[in-house]
């Protein structure tokens, strides 16, 4: 077998990775099966219902995406169907955050067919082997984790308490929502999972369970049909490379807006001294965020031809920087010892309180998610791929070291990325120090003005610049997973402190 190192946001998830490893599995084996027991096991935060991309580097050859985005229904629907069966909220996560959901909310998810794809081509154990430790955390329950017992706690009346169904195995007998470590039983899932095990994503896309997904959304204003989950392709792309000193990083290109966003802040980085957390790096810092987060806001996100403004972006962000002037995620890394590496990243958006009847399956509402769909609800034409901040994140060093990195966090995926990468690449931090450490992020309001967030240790209140200080870390500025490979060191392996995460290392 190889040695597989793994870093996930929980530690069953992580023990799913190492288990899989040991039944002879390589590093997207282990990330998928990781990924998975993640998926169905962290409520409010992700769900079956999810998009995903996957980002993999084979030794000695271009690393490549695998685009398992969300997409926008309504092939079979008439005219009048658009626009309706959505639910405008207000939520106080991260001190407010506008969304839709409701049936209406729900787009085609991808993340089921982005993985199957990544274990036909470049995995080595079988489908049902995969999917199994899934299927038995959630046949047997499992612990309601810290991250989603804050989500859920502090916007179950939004999202899930428009629709008793989705509430209801999150709940208490006297209708409290459950503690941190609680049981957890979704009735009908075990089976939906030993389903996919058995049949493949047919049966999620094409067969019985693709059926009851259209029949609910055909009774509840919903615009997803049948049509819609038996087109859905995962589609296999190059990733987006970005050279970075003496290292090669790739993540994610178009449709995720977030990859675009990393890779050009990594360029404005580029060939950069830094020495450390001083008053001078964190401008520095603040000041590529900006210009990054700015020209995503006015261009790409409003963008008629996002693949060749994406590409502007980074000729800009690497020749000019000055011209760029202007929850619900989670993530495995893994890295095995043939040198194989495997980002995986899902979000099903902020949870659209749909729970399809039987299924016990949780829908996403990236439809409704207005940071993602600037021109509005129900604009985009029934095929396009949803825009998306994940980035899940791989790289190679000249002296033989291998990365493998995401994070969760909506927009502040790729600022968490960002300054992880950084730490390790200009500051030479170890792994476990390099995601821990302090972070900022730049907000930016509808106006375009701006504040810089900032966790204690970041020295943001030496300068003179709008800010708002967090006074210990927060869940607020990401999650990294993060696992890295070096012929000196070995593995090392990383679950940021501000989640609940967990890592493994498979037995040789």
């Amino acid at each position: 077998m190889t040695r597989v190192a793994i870093a996930a946001s929980s530690q069953i998830a992580a023990d799913a990775g190492a288990e899989i490893a040991a039944a002879g599995g390589n590093a997207v084996d282990a990330a998928i099966a990781a990924n998975l027991v993640q998926v169905v096991t962290e409520p409010g935060v992700v769900s079956l219902g999810a998009g995903g991309f996957v980002v993999i580097s084979p030794p000695g050859e271009a690393a490549v995406m695998i685009d398992g985005a969300v997409e926008m229904p309504g092939r079979a629907a008439s005219p009048e169907q658009f626009g309706r069966g959505a639910i405008d909220v207000m939520l106080p996560y991260g001190g407010g955050a506008p969304t839709t959901v409701g049936y209406g909310s729900v787009g085609t998810p991808g993340m089921l067919a982005a993985y199957d794809l990544a274990a036909r081509r470049f995995g080595s154990l079988p489908w049902k082997v995969l999917v199994e430790p899934a299927v038995r955390h959630v046949r047997n329950g499992f612990p309601l984790p810290k991250a989603s017992h804050q989500y859920i706690a502090n916007n179950y009346d939004w999202v899930f308490g428009w629709n008793p169904p989705s509430l209801k195995p999150l709940q208490k007998d006297d209708g409290s929502i459950k503690d941190v470590g609680d049981t957890v039983y979704v009735d009908g899932l075990a089976d939906t999972l030993a389903a996919i095990a058995e049949d493949g994503v047919d049966a999620f896309y094409r067969g019985d369970i693709a059926r009851v997904i259209a029949d609910d959304m055909a009774a509840n204003d919903g615009l997803l049909g049948l049509a819609d989950l038996e087109a859905y392709e995962a589609r296999l792309l190059p990733a987006l490379d970005v050279a970075l000193d003496d290292w090669h990083v790739a993540t994610v290109s178009v449709p995720s807006v977030g990859g675009a966003v990393l890779a050009a802040m990594l360029l404005m980085l580029r060939g950069t001294k830094l020495d450390g957390w001083t008053p001078q790096m964190t401008r520095q810092m603040i000041d590529v965020q900006a210009r990054a987060i700015g020209h995503r806001r006015t261009r790409l996100d409003i963008s008629d031809d996002l693949g060749a403004d994406v590409a502007r972006f980074l000729e800009i962000a690497a020749t000019n920087p000055a011209g760029l002037a202007s929850p619900s995620t989670v993530h495995t890394s893994t890295v095995d010892a043939a040198g194989l590496a495997c980002a995986v990243t899902a979000s099903a958006g902020y949870n659209s309180g749909v729970m399809t009847p039987g299924a016990g399956i949780w829908m996403n509402n990236s439809l409704g998610e207005v940071e993602l769909n600037k021109r509005g609800f129900h604009t985009m034409v029934p095929g396009t791929r949803v825009a998306s901040n994940m980035a899940p994140t791989v790289g190679r060093s000249r002296d033989g070291s291998v990365l493998a990195i995401g994070s969760p966090g909506a927009d502040r995926i790729t600022t968490a990325i960002l300054q992880t990468v950084a730490n390790i690449v200009h500051l030479d931090m170890p792994l476990q120090e390099a995601v821990n450490h302090p972070r900022l992020h730049v907000e930016l309001s509808a106006d375009q003005t701006w504040c810089v967030a900032y966790e204690a240790g970041v020295p943001v209140d030496q300068l003179d610049v709008p800010q708002r200080r967090f006074d210990g870390v927060d869940m607020f500025f990401g999650g990294v997973s993060a696992v890295r490979f070096s012929p000196d060191g070995g593995f090392e392996m990383a679950a940021d402190i501000r989640r609940t995460g967990g890592t493994a290392l498979s037995e040789t």
